[in-house]
């Protein structure tokens, strides 16, 4: 365990001994527990571009959403503009 130093307002250091007292433990231990709980509260979740894109993408089917049918062959057209390619189903 890593000792630490920290300055507190007193009427906070006051309601750590108190729950101390009632718990029957240390302002140490009080203080580990509060501080596990707030950074559960605090944390960003975990997330990934990629986890992001299923998710938009559960909820477009949920919606019936659906592309244009040449969205792969004219991804670039799609994304950035230009020209469009001509579509062909022997492209494939």
């Amino acid at each position: 365990m890593q000792r630490t130093h920290i300055y507190l307002p007193e009427e906070l250091n006051r309601e750590i001994g108190y729950l101390a007292k009632l718990q029957g433990t240390t302002k140490a231990e009080v203080t580990r527990k509060i501080l596990e709980e707030g950074l559960k509260i605090v944390k960003p979740k975990k997330s990934s571009s990629a986890r992001a894109l299923l998710d938009i993408a559960k909820e477009a089917e949920k919606l019936s959403v659906s592309g244009p049918r040449d969205l792969a062959f004219n991804h670039d057209y799609y994304t950035w503009g230009g020209k469009k390619k001509v579509y062909k189903e022997n492209d494939k």
